[in-house]
């Protein structure tokens, strides 16, 4: 398939999250989650000639939408590596840093991926294809239990042990390869009224153990945190309740846990200011553009 900027992500809450960055014309800037490259350029729009840009993606078939700008600089990673990437660009500290959590629509219309129930198709996931297990491996070679906690954990799946001895009880007969085999394996357990929906939850539990969605963010907000000036923002777009969990807790407690910790006068020791409510799309950004109807922002400031 053609990708293009247009086509790879339409930025989600694009005006309201990188006004929330606050944005300093020569300050240092990353964007962990490049994709199409909608928020990077609005970033880049608001930059003066001695600010700079760091975006991050691991996918290749983000890199063709990378930006001509001597004040960018694109990073072909996983963001959970942002620390020793700054180290390596001697960047000691930066201004402000976005995340849209996302999965970019590219991964969803691209029928040769695996992102979604609606094609037949390999059952990969991964955001980075040179590396890794695929989501075929984890049906295959996880033990029933595994694969119990992975779909109750990361889908909130309440027939996650059912599923799993489904998909296990499947495997016995034929290797799951697609996505034709996994709807094959639960169809007895998706009731019609919920199918999409619990469907949706399966995938997303997949996507996250196969490329350790929850421990790459967990890593990245840690290196944010010790990066971040004093002032700098941290404005972060989330789409489901886990990854909302930890980056609420992170900046309303510094740490991933929720952990509060009080000084001797009692009050909340964290290196965050929570910046204003979170906020959603309009009404408008969810008729144009479905993906966005579950989409959280939140803003936070380092103290």
């Amino acid at each position: 398939m053609i990708v293009t900027a247009e086509t790879y992500h339409v930025p989600v809450l694009l005006k309201e999250s990188v006004d929330g960055l606050d944005i300093q014309p020569d300050g240092i800037y990353v964007d962990v989650t490049f994709g199409g490259g909608g928020h990077s350029r609005e970033i880049l729009s608001r930059l003066g000639k001695k600010g700079h840009l760091f975006s991050f993606d691991q996918d290749a078939d983000a890199e063709k939408n990378i930006v001509a700008d001597d004040r960018f600089t694109f990073v072909r990673s996983n963001f959970r590596y942002i620390s020793q990437w700054m180290r390596y660009y001697q960047v000691e500290k930066i201004d402000g840093l976005l995340a849209d959590l996302g999965v970019s629509s590219h991964h969803f219309d691209d029928e040769t991926r695996g992102f979604s129930f609606r094609f037949d198709a390999p059952l990969d996931m991964r955001m980075n294809k040179r590396a890794g297990q695929t989501a075929a491996d984890i049906l295959n070679n996880y033990n029933e239990e595994q694969l119990a906690d992975v779909l109750y954990l990361y889908g909130e799946l309440k027939n996650a042990r059912r599923l799993a001895k489904a998909i296990v009880t499947y495997r016995s007969q034929r290797h799951i390869e697609t996505t034709a085999h996994l709807a094959e394996a639960t169809e007895q357990l998706m009731r019609n009224e919920r199918e999409k929906k619990d469907m949706a939850k399966l995938y997303q539990a997949l996507r996250i153990e196969v490329n350790h969605e929850m421990d790459a963010l967990r890593d990245m907000l840690k290196g944010t945190t010790e990066l971040l000036h004093e002032g700098g923002r941290l404005s972060v777009i989330t789409y489901h309740s886990l990854e909302d969990r930890i980056v609420k807790n992170v900046m309303k407690a510094g740490n991933a846990e929720g952990k509060i910790e009080q000084d001797f006068y009692g009050r909340i020791s964290s290196p965050y200011r929570v910046v204003g409510k979170m906020t959603m799309p309009s009404q408008e950004e969810q008729e144009r553009n479905p993906r966005s109807r579950s989409a959280k922002l939140r803003i936070a400031e380092k103290i």
